[in-house]
């Protein structure tokens, strides 16, 4: 007797959770993930049983669009309660942890002056013991340095709160990921298991490999109440529509919305910051998704550890046919710069490298090298972030990500060292938020609103856009990483109009471009380019 196999449909939107909020790297990394329970979930649900109706009225409000608001009615106080209640009894530990970091960082502030740290070592609070060095800078400024490796190895890390939900029939609009945390309705299905479990692995590969229900539903103990009715939902006996790995002699660069790039050639394919579409109406908007993308992928490169270029959701649903993973080097031990290496090893990614500025990875047909990255973390000292120029077969593509070109200088010392590049891909997020709304919850005291407002995280305008075009004195210049594709404002909550500074500014240096002879364009939805 045959069995019927399906697959794993391509509307199926599979977000990774932590505690009920969308799941992103700040956190996993054990100080970082304390900090944001402490001084963003609880706060932000605090709020919303305090005053529901200051929060409806704000989601009504486009100008209010990604600030600490929950988008839920009303009506639901009680759930937003229950959980509320759920996160203070189950992580009591964490808060503590985090009470006790935000302890040592004032004490420092108040008798670290240049004198020596070590009588401090028997003030530090008891669940930080063991797992911080207190140091200087040149400067004789004190800070902390977290022992990361221990960390994750301490009762402050717990893969019990995570989870991934499964669902249908809302791809491009969903609530604003990092203020809203995901209540339990009839449409969401939870699945109990860690990031780091080979089972998402093997439920992920049916988008392409049909297997029997019966096997998807022991993956996950899956029963036949209403949660198995609506497990059974998600797949389809309907194969999805072929992909075929690109054959051509040259290089083809495929833009998949927002920082996502897929290079191409017939022996290596290189994905950059994945962020990848699933099946839609498509609204008009032209998309490449997950069944366009070739079995293997050989390199996924990282530019930043932000929520919309190291995104868990497409990363998870792709580890099954990831090569090698190249993350930036990062300083280690910093609670806004945590190491990228250890976050996604604990998810389950095995085969993690670092790469510093101006180190290169030999691969077939060329090399992947880092070159520095500047701006965009609100003068923060992050080391975990860089920019790659991918060589392939002859050809070059720079992938610079949201840089600014605060000091022009650095990108003459670039071009000296690697030459001119063929096709420049840059995001011009000119704007940026204030320092406050990604680092907010990890400031032991907050900025005055001016000093906040300063530090934007930002990327080039036109100005400082032509700078980095000038001398790099590339043939092809695409804007890219402008979060505008309708499958990402749940994570960027970006919705430009015309007379938006971002887009005026990105205008402005595609007619320079042209103007001066240079194939340009601001990449919106989808793109295949062919060098």
């Amino acid at each position: 007797m045959s069995v019927e196999r399906v697959y794993l449909r391509g509307d199926v939107l599979a977000e990774p959770l932590f505690n009920h909020w969308y799941a992103w790297s700040s956190l996993i990394s054990p100080a970082s993930s304390a900090m944001f329970v402490a001084n963003s979930h609880v706060k932000i649900m605090q709020s919303f049983v305090a005053a529901p109706q200051v929060h409806a009225a704000a989601n009504k409000n486009p100008a209010m669009r990604g600030g600490p608001f929950i988008d839920y009615d009303p009506g639901r106080v009680k759930d937003i309660q229950s959980l509320l209640d759920q996160t203070v009894r189950g992580q009591a530990r964490v808060l503590e942890f985090a009470a006790d970091i935000q302890r040592l960082v004032k004490l420092l502030a108040s008798e670290a002056a240049g004198a020596s740290l070590e009588p401090l070592y028997e003030k530090v609070p008891e669940s930080l013991r063991g797992y911080v060095e207190l140091v200087y800078d040149l400067n004789h400024s004190p800070s902390v340095r977290f022992i990361e490796g221990l960390l994750y190895r301490s009762p402050f890390y717990s893969t019990a709160s995570q989870s991934v939900s499964l669902s249908r029939g809302h791809v491009d609009e969903r609530p604003f990921a990092l203020s809203t945390p995901q209540l339990p309705d009839g449409e969401h299905l939870s699945l109990a298991v860690p990031f780091n479990s080979r089972e998402l692995d093997g439920l992920f590969k049916m988008k392409a490999e049909p297997q029997p229900l019966g096997h998807a539903r022991e993956l996950f103990g899956v029963g036949d109440g209403d949660g198995g009715r609506l497990f059974s939902s998600f797949f389809t006996p309907e194969p999805p529509r072929p992909a075929a790995r690109y054959a051509g002699e040259g290089v083809r660069v495929r833009y998949f919305g927002h920082a996502c790039l897929l290079v191409e050639t017939k022996e290596v394919s290189v994905m950059i910051d994945p962020l990848v579409s699933y099946e839609g109406d498509g609204g008009g908007v032209g998309r490449y998704t997950y069944a366009d993308l070739p079995d293997v992928i050989d390199y996924v490169l990282i530019t930043h550890n932000h929520q919309d270029h190291c995104m868990f959701e497409t990363l998870l649903q792709l580890r099954h046919k990831i090569g090698q993973v190249v993350v930036p080097k990062s300083s280690g031990g910093g609670l806004a710069d945590p190491s990228l290496k250890l976050i996604l090893q604990n998810i389950g990614f095995q085969r993690v490298v670092e790469i510093d500025e101006m180190e290169s990875i030999e691969v077939e047909g060329g090399r992947l090298t880092g070159l520095p990255f500047l701006g965009e973390h609100g003068d923060l000292n992050v080391r975990t972030k860089i920019a790659h120029l991918i060589e392939l077969k002859g050809k070059s593509v720079l992938c610079a990500a949201d840089s600014n070109n605060i000091e022009p200088k650095l990108y003459d010392h670039i071009h000296r060292l690697v030459g001119d590049v063929d096709v420049l891909f840059i995001g011009m997020e000119c704007d940026g938020g204030p320092l406050s709304w990604l680092y907010g919850p990890l400031l032991a005291r907050p900025l005055a609103r001016s000093q906040d407002q300063s530090r934007r995280l930002n990327g080039s305008d036109c100005r400082r856009g032509m700078g980095i075009v000038e001398r790099l004195r590339p043939g092809q210049v695409y804007v890219y990483a402008m979060g505008q594709e309708p499958w990402l404002t749940y994570l960027t909550s970006i919705l430009y109009t015309e007379e938006s500074r971002p887009i005026v500014e990105s205008n402005m240096l595609v007619a320079q471009c042209r103007e001066r002879g240079l194939e340009s364009e601001r990449l919106f939805g989808s793109k295949e380019i062919e060098l």
